[in-house]
């Protein structure tokens, strides 16, 4: 049970922070032209998550479960957005947004992997 109020309280912030930067983002670019909320939301996401790994590896020793789960399990599952992804990248093709699609996956794939990488680096 304790466990579970780590996670709640995580994907709480994490899903209000995640709100507001793509609410910030749309102002520049309209969703339905190219989704760049949940782009931004997802490589800032698996960069972060690079970087906890990173420092949870090197510095702190992973008996603390709590921080874990508040962290990562929470805070970064309720921020990251791929169930959101997948649901726009079907919505580009079936509008018939074939190139807009690809590169919208291309980018959200390897920028994602590129993004845990370089949040690994950073330490």
């Amino acid at each position: 049970m304790k466990g579970s109020l780590f996670v709640g309280c995580g994907g709480f912030l994490g899903a209000i922070m995640r709100y507001h930067l793509g609410s910030w983002l749309m102002q520049w670019v309209e969703p339905e032209k190219y989704p760049v909320g949940t782009l931004v939301v997802n490589l800032v996401g698996c960069l972060v998550m690079g970087i906890f790994v990173g420092l949870t590896k090197n510095y702190v020793a992973w008996e603390n479960h709590n921080l874990h789960l508040l962290f990562s399990t929470g805070l970064l599952g309720g921020f990251t957005t791929f169930s959101a992804f997948g649901l726009e990248s079907v919505f580009l093709l079936q509008r018939g947004e074939i190139g807009i699609a690809i590169i919208y996956i291309l980018s959200s794939v390897f920028g994602g992997l590129g993004a845990v990488w370089l949040g690994l680096k950073v330490l």
